[in-house]
C-alpha cells in the first residue's frame, strides 16, 4: 500500500481468498483493505495514538440516517459526554478532495451536528471548526487534540 502523509503504524495485513485484509483494532474485525480502508486506519492510529482520542470514543462505519437516506460516516470521534465532537471523511489518496467531498461530509454532520469537520485522502487532511454564531464552517489550521 501507498506511503501517507501521516505516521507509520504497524498494522496486521493477511492475505485470504477474498483478497487482503487489515486488522481493525477499532471493529475488533479483519476488513478488506481498500486505498479508502488504508487511510481510515491510518487516520483512526493518528487520531487515537497521537491526537489523544480514546479509543473508546471512537467510532467507524456505523449507519446515521440523513431524512429517510441510510449514510455511514467514515469516522465519528466523541466528546466524554458522548456528543459527537468531529466528523472524518476518508478518500483513498488518489482521490482529488473537492468540494463534492466537503459536501458528503457536511451532510453526515447535519445529523451528528459535530464541532469538527476532517477530510482527509492520507495525503492531504483538512479541517473545519463551525462558527457558532454563524452555523458556518472555518478551515482550522490543525486538527485539535483532545481535550476531556
Amino acid at each position: 500500500m501507498e506511503e501517507l502523509n501521516l505516521p507509520r503504524f504497524p498494522f496486521k495485513v493477511k492475505e485470504t481468498e477474498n483478497g487482503r485484509k487489515i486488522w481493525d483494532e477499532f471493529r475488533k474485525k479483519y476488513v478488506v483493505l481498500t486505498p479508502e480502508e488504508w487511510v481510515r486506519q491510518h487516520f483512526l492510529k493518528f487520531l487515537n495514538d497521537y491526537l489523544k482520542y480514546p479509543k473508546s470514543l471512537l467510532k467507524t462505519e456505523f449507519e446515521i440516517r440523513y431524512n429517510q437516506l441510510k449514510k455511514r460516516p467514515d469516522i465519528v470521534a466523541y466528546d466524554n459526554t458522548g456528543n459527537p465532537l468531529m466528523v472524518v471523511e476518508c478518500k483513498a489518496p488518489e482521490v482529488n478532495i473537492s468540494e463534492a467531498t466537503f459536501q458528503q461530509a457536511a451532510i453526515y454532520n447535519q445529523t451528528l451536528k459535530a464541532k469538527y469537520m476532517v477530510i482527509t485522502n492520507g495525503m492531504d487532511h483538512f479541517c473545519c471548526e463551525q462558527n457558532e454564531k454563524t452555523g458556518t464552517f472555518d478551515f482550522v489550521e490543525k486538527i485539535p487534540v483532545y481535550q476531556s
